[in-house]
């Protein structure tokens, strides 16, 4: 079996400015299953998307040179990149950081300490719903 016989793991992108927050996000949904790649800002998104688009964003809000609000709006209005689903994963926990998040576009947004298993059932959900690639839980 070739490269190309074999189902495609959706990609999922990581976008904040803790090193640590990116490196225990991966580790999380590598071990579900899923193609994982990071970025620590804005610019390094925007440029990770053109050469491997993602089936799923999850961006923080906090960053530094554009928070993840603006961000979220820019990918949105872009029309190569405006279907992709956002997800905030956010130490911001207000009711009106969700709705903002919510209002710029994104499908769906955590608070951190992050519940794993929600969010990777919530990635899912949103891939299935979309016709995306298929994942089994790993075994």
């Amino acid at each position: 079996m070739n490269d190309d016989d074999r189902p495609r793991k959706p990609k999922v992108i990581i976008v904040d400015d803790d090193r640590d927050t990116r490196e225990m996000l991966t580790l999380a949904l590598e071990l579900e299953g899923f193609d994982v790649g990071q970025a620590a800002n804005g610019l390094r998104l925007i440029s990770a998307m053109h050469v491997d688009r993602p089936d799923v964003i999850l961006l923080d809000v906090m960053m530094s040179w554009i928070d993840g609000f603006e961000l979220c709006r820019a990918i949105k209005k872009n029309e190569t990149f405006h279907d992709i689903p956002v997800i905030f994963v956010s130490a911001r926990k207000s009711v009106e950081d969700e709705r903002a998040g919510i209002e710029a576009g994104a499908i769906d947004y955590f608070s951190k300490p992050l519940d794993m298993d929600r969010l990777v059932g919530r990635i899912r959900e949103i891939l299935a719903g979309r016709g995306a690639v298929q994942l089994t839980a790993p075994a």
